[in-house]
């Protein structure tokens, strides 16, 4: 089975980059480590983005005359890009570099087509007239005369792969509608030529590729929307004239007579392709469809509409599929399960009730042989007639027992409809300790959602215990029980509420805002008492005002200092004293709403998405925050190594960057409230004061940097003292 799961925006297309329907990107390439891609788009520009936080990394481009005419790839050895622009200049610069004018560049003596990186080898270089050099050997004499391999055709798509430790490249020609695969092998060096079979009144759309055992297998989408395959072998070694491959039908994706354009092809398991693509519609109005097919069994496993229109390409990379959606590039992530006949007809009794949700193990196929198929059920045994009732009371009493112990999925969640709470949280902890469930995940999944709907039909039911119980056993997140933070959210149970934000990865922004909006509205009288993890703030909230004073005496670290902040000058003037320090250090809120606050820091968010949500705060909501993030700023200060010793405690950057959100989201409000002066004057004047220290520290690094410099270095031996004397 497959299965398309959570879906986001990577990035928007500028109009020279893709923008619009029919406006293709020039490529995407995986960057230096699973979770980067390098974008090049159809301009000026190549860029780096880092998938998960869905933000650029570095961004390069080339002079305005200048033009990109090769996707930059990542040498994976190196860690340095490679591109082509204007078809012959060749540059190569690594992530420091900013001006790619700068960077090393290598005018070469023909057209480049491609370039194709892959680990653990030099990156190929494949020329428009068919040539093949790697870089080692074209930057050792970049104005080496390059061959034509092909003469009339033009190259329509070309591959890399790594079959047996060396690398091999593929491409695809075209000519007068005839279409050839060149194979060209590195070490040794040599070139092979095929003819593709023609498929009548169709012509071929995309290519895509794989080797195993020796064996490259091309497939190939046509406008029909039929899927060829082609198997060559990779063990051979002598070329025959104007061999002809045949081919075979595969799979065919189109059920009428509608015809396929921009579309793309994707491999992704030995039995699982992807298809992306727009059909041919008479009204011009651009619709697109992403498919995931099982090509063993001819299923359709799933699909999803692009109303926005797409460009028809198609990127699979680590679980992710990359495509055009619009004006934007988006990202779908992916699962495939290994292809079985039970998961492709179903592993469910026929017997079972219908509208049941149920995880039931997998039936091993290969176990069954053909006796068994054939022999009918076995009949139950016969009870002698001289076998006592009470033996046979005491037999059915053996039998309900081991039927309890061993409660499966199916009993648990036919009980929860309608049992107590008391009886569900002791099955459910039966159930717990004794299952051995491969499919763990989707087990829980299943039964918590069966006690949120149950909730959500039933306001008085609400089994807290049972809840904490599942979310304990860290098998679950947002996407499989999206309702269960709204049902606590109701209940206004903040212990549920804080598993969850420490414990889900997918909580969406709004619902992250959602929760803060609560823990800054509930009063800190009624927390006391509630069960909530204080772990967090334990080592940092002092309880007692007499700590407070203590610590005044005590020299603060890290370049803050109270006497420094009073002397540095400020040009806002206050009407009112700011009040006593004691006061200043106290915790703004208590030590549960605290931990609740410090379970919001630890989300993790995209700032493009968090951002309109916060504006959804009141203002006297902001301050209470703001005063609590500058608390914990304070708090920060008198440490050295800028990490407070707890567990959950938010750091540094999430301390400033949720202060710096909140202070944008809500500029105009807390510029104008009176009561949020004292707290601006506050952070003003640290942040000045912490710019003066930063500063000194770099006039101290630039005089030992000039000292080391001017001074040659010396041989002391093993051990010695040196005095530096700074004037």
């Amino acid at each position: 089975m497959a299965v398309l799961c959570e879906e986001f925006t990577l990035c928007g297309l500028t109009a020279s980059g893709g923008a619009g329907v029919g406006q293709a990107l020039l490529g995407l390439e995986p960057g230096p480590d699973p979770d980067r891609v390098l974008l090049t788009d159809r301009g000026r520009m190549a860029t780096l983005y880092q998938v998960s936080d869905q933000k650029p990394l570095g961004c390069w481009s080339v002079k305005q005359e200048q033009t990109i005419t090769c996707p930059a790839v990542c040498h994976f050895e190196t860690g340095e890009y490679i591109a082509v622009h204007d078809d012959k200049v060749l540059r190569i610069w690594k992530d420091e570099d900013v001006n790619l004018d700068k960077a090393f560049k290598a005018t070469l003596a023909a057209e480049v087509y491609r370039i194709h990186s892959l680990p653990h080898t030099e990156p190929v270089v494949l020329f428009s007239r068919g040539a093949v050099r790697t870089l080692d050997v074209l930057l050792a004499a970049p104005q080496q005369e390059i061959e034509n391999v092909i003469s009339d055709e033009v190259i329509r798509w070309s591959e890399a792969f790594m079959e047996t430790q060396q690398p091999i490249l593929i491409f695809t020609t075209e000519k007068n509608g005839n279409y050839f695969l060149y194979l060209q092998k590195i070490n040794p060096d040599s070139l092979y030529k095929y003819k593709l079979e023609q498929e009548e009144s169709f012509h071929p759309l995309c290519f895509t590729a794989f080797t195993k055992n020796k064996v490259l297998t091309l497939l190939c989408l046509y406008s029909n929307g039929c899927v060829y395959k082609t198997v060559v072998s990779l063990q051979q070694n002598v070329q025959e004239e104007e061999l002809i491959l045949s081919k075979s039908l595969l799979l065919k994706t189109v059920v009428s007579d509608t015809v396929l354009k921009a579309a793309s092809l994707a491999v992704l398991d030995k039995d699982h392709i992807a298809v992306l693509g727009c059909l041919d519609s008479p009204s011009n109005i651009a619709k697109g469809c992403l498919t995931i097919w099982n090509t063993k069994f001819q299923t359709l496993q799933t699909s999803k509409e692009l109303p926005q229109g797409t460009s028809g390409q198609l990127w699979c990379y680590g679980e992710k599929f990359f495509l055009t959606h619009g004006k934007f590039l988006t990202v779908i992530i992916y699962k495939c399960e290994t292809s079985s006949l039970a998961a492709a007809v179903g592993k469910l009794k026929a017997t079972q009730p219908s509208g049941m949700r149920t995880v039931s193990s997998y039936v091993n196929w290969n176990m069954l042989q053909e006796e068994d198929l054939a022999s009918p059920p076995p009949q139950q045994p016969v009870i002698a007639k001289n076998e006592s009732k009470r033996t046979l009371r005491s037999r059915r009493n053996s039998v309900a027992k081991v039927q309890r112990d061993t409660l499966t999925v199916e009993q648990l969640l036919s009980d929860i409809k309608d049992s107590s709470e008391k009886d569900i949280e002791e099955e459910l902890r039966q159930f717990l300790s004794n299952a051995q469930m491969s499919d763990f995940q989707a087990t829980v999944g299943y039964v918590i959602t069966g006690l949120v709907d149950r909730c959500k039909k039933e306001p008085t039911f609400y089994p807290q215990n049972c809840l904490v119980q599942l979310i304990q056993t860290q098998g679950l997140s947002y996407s499989l029980c999206p309702d269960l933070i709204t049902v606590a959210l109701e209940k206004t149970d903040v212990h549920l509420l804080q598993l969850c934000l420490q414990q889900f990865p997918d909580i969406p922004e709004a619902v992250i805002c959602a929760c803060l909006k609560a823990f800054l509205s509930i009063n800190d009288d009624s927390l006391e008492g509630t069960n909530v993890n204080l772990d967090s703030v334990i080592s940092y909230i002092d309880l007692a005002p007499n700590d407070q004073i203590e610590k005044q005496n005590e020299t603060l670290q890290n370049g803050f200092n109270s006497e420094l902040m009073e002397e540095d000058s400020c040009d806002i003037q206050l009407t009112q004293k700011p009040r006593a320090k004691e006061t200043e250090e106290l915790c703004p809120v208590g030590p549960q709403k605290a931990a609740l606050l410090n379970a919001i820091l630890h989300s993790a968010y995209s700032e493009t998405f968090l951002l309109p949500h916060l504006k959804d705060l009141s203002a006297q909501q902001v301050i209470l925050f703001l005063r609590y993030l500058h608390y914990l700023y304070m708090k920060y200060s008198e440490k050295v190594n800028m990490h407070l010793p707890c567990m959950f405690s938010p750091t540094i950057n999430q301390i400033m960057d949720w202060m710096c959100l909140v202070l944008d989201a809500h500029f105009t409000v807390v510029v104008m409230l009176p009561e949020a002066k004292g707290l601006l004057f506050s952070l003003h004047k640290f942040v000045r004061a912490q710019v003066r220290f930063y500063s000194e520290l770099n006039k101290i690094e630039g005089s030992l940097q000039e000292l080391q410099r001017i001074k040659p270095q010396k041989d002391f031996g093993l051990y010695s003292i040196e005095m530096l004397e700074l004037v």
